[in-house]
């Protein structure tokens, strides 16, 4: 049987999130990859029937050309949902709430965690400008924290804040250096009520990638998927909060295998930038921030855009999303289960040194607390 879809924000906002596709496409920018490449990105989005995250950069129409799901995300610099002076506006939250299904606020990612972003102003056209509501032609800095979200409560407060601005579910993307922010933030939520949770936490292992990260955080800043997601899911199994929050799963999860992998770990999505870059045409020659990337996705040279044929690419994006789920499904039913949701921790096996492997669940068991 097809895996089923799960319900984001369910009985908490006005417009849950039905969200169908275990696989879906991570935050990328409109303005950190080209027109064509966020036109294919939508239409195959839209195809396969999965969600696709602006990433910080805001919505822009290519965004919306496939008519798909769409995850708005909120960086530091409040792109495309700020005012004038850079701050928050509920009435931009609100006109983007008819369009999008779900509103993620983005503290961190793997590639370069505690650190924000620079837009060069040659990439800073007119039309960006005016997606991201900044100044056109001038260098764009995405402070490395949100200045307006100070602790876990001023988060909870954010969160509960947009929800009920919105209708939609929100949710926190962040990469983990260490316990104490899953388990502040469970505390703090068990402390207020769970209306004050996010609907879902998407979890960046520190191989999340950009070709415009510093190398020192990118090869030595965050904790591996592998050791943050198990971790995470184990905070919300232990506070009681794992039914309430939906947990999405990010950093290098490319193949069918290391997806079905995240869904042993308790994951409930897995999201992929790398994947559907790929699928685009990308050779990672690692020029994304020079405005001269020889496929066409990360420029906003027209002659360079060429290369990224949209109808062409739309599918293979579609396709790549597809047969992600396909597959997911065949490793499930490999391990004797009816759908990929019914993927546990006993089902996968870490190989170790020498070539010896320990289940998953002894690696990690399940909290006490499951075991009664």
């Amino acid at each position: 049987m097809p895996t089923p879809p799960l319900v984001i924000g369910e009985d908490y906002c006005e417009h849950p999130f039905h969200a169908k596709s275990i696989i879906n496409i991570s935050g990328m920018s409109y303005g950190a990859i080209s027109a064509p490449a966020v036109r294919a990105l939508s239409l195959g989005a839209a195809e396969a029937g999965c969600w696709l995250n602006t990433g910080e950069g805001g919505l822009s129409p290519y965004h919306l050309e496939g008519g798909g799901d769409i995850v708005m995300q909120i960086g530091t610099a409040k792109y495309g949902i700020r005012d004038q002076e850079g701050n928050f506006s509920p009435e931009r939250a609100k006109e983007l709430a008819k369009v999008v299904k779900a509103f993620e606020i983005k503290l961190s990612q793997g590639a370069k965690p505690g650190k924000g972003g620079l837009l060069p102003g040659t990439k800073v056209t007119n039309e960006i400008s005016a997606i991201r509501g900044i100044p056109a032609h001038r260098d764009s800095i995405s402070p490395n924290r949100h200045r307006d979200i100070g602790n876990v409560d001023e988060l909870l407060d954010k969160i509960a804040h947009i929800r009920d601005l919105t209708g939609r579910p929100v949710g926190v993307k962040a990469a983990i250096g260490g316990w104490h922010f899953i388990n502040d933030l469970c505390d703090a939520v068990n402390r207020r009520g769970s209306e004050y949770a996010p609907d879902f936490l998407t979890i960046d292992g520190g191989e999340g990638g950009s070709g415009a990260a510093p190398q020192t955080l990118f090869d030595h800043m965050s904790l591996p998927i592998a050791e943050a997601l198990p971790r995470v899911v184990d905070a919300l199994l232990e506070s009681g909060l794992r039914d309430r929050v939906r947990v999405v799963a990010a950093g290098k999860l490319v193949t069918a295998a290391r997806a079905a992998w995240a869904l042993c770990a308790g994951a409930d999505y897995v999201n992929t930038a790398r994947g559907f870059m790929f699928s685009l045409g990308c050779i990672q020659a690692m020029r994304c921030h020079t405005n001269t990337c020889p496929t066409g996705i990360t420029t906003h040279n027209r002659r360079l855009q060429r290369g990224l044929v949209v109808q062409e690419k739309y599918l293979r994006v579609a396709n790549y999303a597809k047969n992600m789920n396909r597959e997911i499904d065949m490793i499930a039913y490999s391990c004797g289960l009816r759908h990929a949701r019914q993927l546990k921790r006993e089902h996968v096996r870490i190989v170790e040194t020498a070539g010896k492997s320990v289940a998953l669940n002894i690696l990690y068991p399940y909290p006490e607390i499951l075991s009664l």
